[in-house]
């Protein structure tokens, strides 16, 4: 028998050698098939594979968006509650001193009072005798004078 290779051909084996041929051919062909189908499975799947990547990095971008703004609302947000307290502290202060100072003036004017009611009741004890036991001698009477002779007979 002839070999494919060495070209002899007969009669018989010519008819093997077109077999041969066309099955080298055929092989060939089914060989050159499988490989442009895996080709093109694999730029399907590496398409594929970049589509999910693209949309994996969307993502990402979008929820940094969204993170940089909720960031900017919270920044905002902070940044009025930091002036609403700073007014508060102001305000508080503010009403601490008139509270301080309000105490001093009551504290003042108790001592007044004070006073005035001291005043009133030695003005009072001073009109009336009864309350004041010195109050006597102030009055027009004269006061009682003793003699020596009355003096010497206690002695």
């Amino acid at each position: 028998m002839a070999s494919s290779s060495t070209g002899t051909t007969t009669s018989s084996g010519s008819s093997i050698l077109l077999t041969n041929s066309g099955s080298e051919e055929n092989l060939q062909a089914l060989m050159e098939q499988k490989k442009r189908k895996r080709m093109i499975s694999n730029r399907e799947s590496a398409r594929r594979s970049r589509m999910r990547k693209q949309k994996h990095l969307d993502d990402q971008m979008a929820q940094v968006s969204q993170l940089k703004k909720d960031n900017g609302h919270i920044l905002t947000t902070l940044n009025l509650r930091t002036q609403h307290y700073h007014a508060v502290e102001a305000e508080n202060c503010v009403l601490r001193t008139q509270a301080m100072e309000l105490t001093s003036r009551l504290n003042s004017l108790t001592e007044i009072l004070h006073c005035m009611n001291a005043e009133s009741m030695n003005q009072l004890m001073i009109s009336e005798p009864f309350f004041n036991p010195w109050s006597f001698l102030s009055m027009n009477q004269l006061p009682i004078m003793a003699s020596s002779s009355d003096l010497m007979q206690y002695y």
